[in-house]
This record gives C-alpha cells, structure tokens and sequence, in this order.
C-alpha cells in the first residue's frame, strides 16, 4: 500500500476559545480526487489550513507522503507540492498576469516541468489575451482562472482548492470544473471543497462530510447516493 499523499490524524484546532475541528483525520492518496463538503461555518476550510500550515494544530498531527509536517511553514508544506487555491483567490491584484505566472513557475518535488506558462494559458485562453492586465483589472472568474493556473506551474503532487465556483456565473463555472477534471485526469491529487454536491461526486472518488468540526460521513459518491437522509440533513439536498 503506497503512503498517502496528505494524512491528517485526529486534528484539533482553535480560534481562540474556540474549538473548531474535533478530531478530524483524513487521507488523501495519490492522484485520488476527495470532496470535502458541510454546510458554511463547520470548518472545511479551517481543515485545509490546518493541513497547510496556515493555522496550528493544537493536538494532532499533519504528514505530507509520510513526512511530519505538523508544525511545518505553509512554504515548506508548498515545496512538498501541495498547491492551495484559497476562495478568496489571493492573486496579486498590483502585478500583471504574466508576472503572475512567471513568480509561481518552478519544477515539481521530482524534477517534472510539464505544467509550463504556455500550457497553461492553452488551458485558459482568456489570460493569454490579458497577460499585460493588472490581476486586479480581471473579472473574477479570470482572477479564478489565474489562481488556478500559477498552482499549477508550481508542478503539485495535489492540488486543494476550497470554493473554486462560489459566486461566478454559470459558464464560468462549467469552465472551471472542466479544467478540475482535466487536472484531475492528468493524476494530480485533488482537494475539493464547494457546495456544488452534484459536481463534487460526479469527479471525487470519495467524500467527506463535515459537521460542527467532527466528520459525519466518509466514503464513496455512491455510497452517498444511497444515503439520502445524511445528504438531506447535512447539505441540504
């Protein structure tokens, strides 16, 4: 059995006095696509920041292909090619795309380049049409597009992206889950969070429900299917 990509074991986290994620573990293996799904406020994307580096565990531990990365920096966690697309985006809105790009281009942990500016802007066209636009002149499907494309010239061995659609129009939306698949296919691990549950276990090979920082459900999108009531009640479908 090969190690898994990401291991999150028995994460507790705060905010303060508050105690968001309970005892939350998860396994992503390699080129395995995971939804993680819940209702807002139940702490997806604390998870994913916890697993990132970006909010400390208070008990717990965080191994990245079987390495403790537990109170790791988010960039020593980045240079082991885990890629984070935060909702939000976090592009720089003072530089250009092509300077966008160009700052986030580097091999992978094994040496592979094949996620190269070129191929990108082949992946989203509309950029290469606005390399010499602000990042914050884009609209936000295209800042969307743009935070995609500078995780994937980062090379990753998984790539997290928490709301990717929220609040984009329709086509937008379908072009971006096209592009998930697409990544998806070509063997890079994914990382899923959206309220989108039709499109989440149309791609994922298995999900995860959260609920007040404790998981609920863990298993296959069929096996979800079947469970009509845990999907009623959890995410409202």
């Amino acid at each position: 059995m090969k190690t898994p990509l990401i291991e999150a074991k028995d994460l507790h986290t705060f905010y303060d006095e508050s105690h968001i994620l309970r005892g939350v573990s998860l396994v992503l293996a390699q080129g395995e696509a995971l939804g993680l799904m819940g209702r807002n406020g139940m702490g997806k994307t604390t998870l994913i920041r916890t697993i990132m580096g970006l909010v400390r565990a208070s008990a717990g531990s965080v191994l990245i292909a079987g390495e403790d990365m537990t109170r790791a920096a988010a960039f020593r966690i980045a240079q082991r090619g885990i890629a984070y697309v935060p909702e939000g985006r976090g592009i720089f809105g003072s530089l250009s795309v092509r300077e966008n790009l160009e700052i986030a281009e580097r091999p992978g942990v094994d040496g592979a380049h094949g996620w190269t500016i070129v191929r990108v802007l082949e992946l989203f066209p509309r950029l290469a049409e606005r390399l010499n636009n602000g990042g914050d002149q884009l609209s936000g499907g295209e800042q969307q597009m743009l935070a995609i494309a500078r995780a994937l010239l980062t090379n990753p061995r998984a790539l997290i992206l928490d709301e990717a659609t929220e609040g984009l129009a329709p086509l937008i939306r379908e072009e971006i889950w096209k592009t998930i698949r697409l990544v998806r296919e070509s063997g890079i691990a994914t990382l899923l969070v959206d309220k989108s549950v039709s499109e989440i276990t149309a791609l994922a090979d298995r999900v995860i429900i959260l609920v007040k920082g404790q998981t609920v459900f863990e298993g296959t999108p069929q096996e979800l299917k079947f469970n009509p009531e845990t999907m009623h009640r959890h995410l409202g479908v």
